[in-house]
């Protein structure tokens, strides 16, 4: 660990608290339906669209309602995914002549980018056409996005609302982010990219001279416009195999750097657009000082695994201060490697710029536990904050037990109907997760796919699965995934892991905009200092630590131990 190190980690963290208030502030505008900076210049396409939709966007939705567009839309959207790539070989843009995806694979890419987990069992430029990259895996980077922020809004609404029915209007939500918030942004991130090295053309190769004088073909592609929107929108699927430590994707330290931020930019904003829309910035703080500790000590315990050599190195003369450089990009080092993989796995995003089985044990432990906690460390676009108020009520439900009064929340009791519909969202997280796990480890077929002995292989297949149910979409590496039984029950991970937890949130909004207001009191429990803080930390590490810890001991935790025993995998 080096000075400069903290200096860089210190300095992304500054920036990200700088984007929050004004991006949080554009964010609830666009939410609201309220006149901002681009209603000028886009206005004319949102109310466009409604026109040639037929959409009311005045009219408001229950939570049934809104699900139910929710669910229809993305089913319409695995649908038209699926038979894009099923039908690759005798679509355009095709100048590679890739074949057609086999049915499981299909299956699995589509549930991934529907539910913006964006895991890949295949290598982008040997598999993927240009259309399909283009109209379907980038279309869905917009839209899976913009579907998790519009349903964090609508939970937002729930808080906030009093005595409503509704929680907002789906495809209204829909539109205007995609419009006004992704779209923009991603231009920008894509013209930048361009800037720095990225390509962006609709040529398939170029075939280039080594040194040696050999030949060699190097794919391209419109890698730019699908960089921006799988950082900014935390897909994470990569263009190339080798995702963001590929130097197509991620050119320079600059563009590395802008990555980190662009990750957590929306989903610290919504912290603040949490605060603004309940009519109080200190919440929104208080979510985003809770979510910012977890951070900080995740990437400090990363930094400072990867800061140190493999102790089996020693008797080779190795110096250890060099830290531990396998798998990472020379062009990054350690701490922005560090930063990198803190904040992709705090978010939902499945981007990497190293490979995270090359870490240490402890250092691989990180990006783990990062997704086990539920993605709700600044999170994904939406996600992360509909996740984290999950963890608030289960937080202000165990202060009220102490005190012996109804819990609330913002000035809502929370009572059975919402306790019962949160612990339904955060349970079945584990229930797929090491539910699948246990078989893939016992099974003689899925066996084969784990490519290491002991518990760095158990560590391949919980980290998939943590993975896919945690939409995060990250691997851990050296595990074959793509066949159809691991296909198949990542596939069903992702979408339990996505949906199972939005819709109970969309009915714990319902229930909460139904109802009234409760005045504080002298017995109300603050919930925007550090108390709350402290209170809802504890319920996240606490409920992860027990659901989880015996897996990450039969993992990472005993692979530390065999690995200072002299024993390595």
């Amino acid at each position: 660990m080096t000075p400069n190190g903290w200096i860089q980690i210190a300095v992304f963290l500054a920036i990200v608290v700088a984007l929050t208030r004004p991006l949080g502030g554009f964010l609830m505008r666009v939410a609201e339906g309220e006149r901002h900076l681009l209603t000028p210049v886009l206005g004319w396409l949102e109310t466009g669209f409604y026109k040639v939709a037929g959409i009311d966007p005045r009219q408001d939705q229950s939570w049934l309602t809104y699900a139910t567009g929710m669910l229809i839309f993305k089913a319409g959207g695995f649908l038209l995914l699926y038979a894009v790539l099923r039908l690759q070989t005798v679509l355009p843009l095709n100048p590679a002549g890739q074949g057609a995806i086999t049915p499981d694979l299909a299956f699995n890419t589509s549930a991934s980018f529907l539910t913006n987990t964006n895991w890949q069992s295949y290598g982008g430029e040997t598999t993927m056409s240009l259309l399909s990259q283009m109209f379907g895996l980038t279309v869905q980077n917009f839209l899976s996005a913009a579907a998790g922020i519009a349903v964090a809004v609508a939970v937002i609404r729930g808080f906030a609302r009093r005595s409503a029915r509704g929680i907002g209007n789906f495809w209204a939500d829909l539109t205007r982010i995609t419009i006004y918030v992704l779209l923009p942004i991603s231009v920008i991130g894509a013209m930048v990219g361009v800037w720095q090295g990225i390509p962006q053309t609709l040529a398939a190769s170029v075939e280039a001279t080594t040194l040696e004088g050999a030949k060699q073909v190097i794919s391209l592609g419109p890698v730019a416009s699908q960089e921006a929107i799988k950082i900014l929108g935390t897909n994470g699927g990569g263009f190339f195999n080798a995702n963001s430590a590929h130097p197509f994707e991620n050119p320079t330290v600059l563009i590395n750097m802008l990555q980190c931020v662009a990750i957590f930019a929306l989903g610290g904003a919504l912290t603040n657009t949490f605060g603004r829309m309940v009519r109080d910035e200190r919440q929104g703080w208080a979510v985003f000082a809770a979510m910012a500790l977890l951070f900080v000590v995740g990437v400090g315990i990363l930094y400072w695994s990867e800061s140190h050599a493999n102790p089996a190195f020693a008797s080779l003369g190795v110096d250890p201060s060099l830290g531990n450089m396998e798998g990472k990009e020379v062009r990054f080092g350690i701490a922005q490697t560090a930063i990198f993989s803190t904040a992709t796995t705090d978010a939902s995003c499945g981007a990497v710029d190293a490979m995270h089985e090359s870490f240490l044990p402890l250092g691989g432990a990180v990006p783990l536990v990062n997704i086990m906690l539920g993605e709700i460390i600044f999170g994904g676009v939406g996600s992360g904050l509909y996740g984290f108020l999950l963890f608030a009520i289960v937080a202000v439900f165990v202060a009220g037990l102490m005190v012996g009064r109804t819990p609330e929340y913002l000035g809502k009791k929370i009572e059975a109907r919402e306790v019962k519909l949160t612990m339904l969202a955060i349970l079945v997280l584990p229930l797929v997760m090491l539910g699948f796990t246990a078989l893939a480890v016992v099974l003689p077929g899925p066996l084969a796919a784990i490519s290491a002995a002991g518990p760095h292989g158990f560590t391949e297949a919980l980290y998939a699965y943590v993975s896919g149910a945690g939409n995060n979409g990250s691997a851990f590496a050296g595990l074959s995934a793509n066949s159809p039984f691991w296909n198949t029950t990542l596939g069903i991970d992702m979408i339990v892991g996505r949906f199972f937890v939005m819709i109970p949130a969309l009915a714990i909004a319902g229930a909460l905009a139904a109802k009234k207001t409760v005045p504080p009191s002298a017995g109300t429990f603050p919930t925007h200092g550090a108390m709350f803080v402290g209170l809802v930390v504890g319920v996240i590490i606490i409920v992860g630590g027990l659901t989880f810890f015996p897996a990450v001991a039969l993992g990472p935790i005993v692979e530390h131990f065999a690995m200072n025993a002299g024993t390595l995998y």
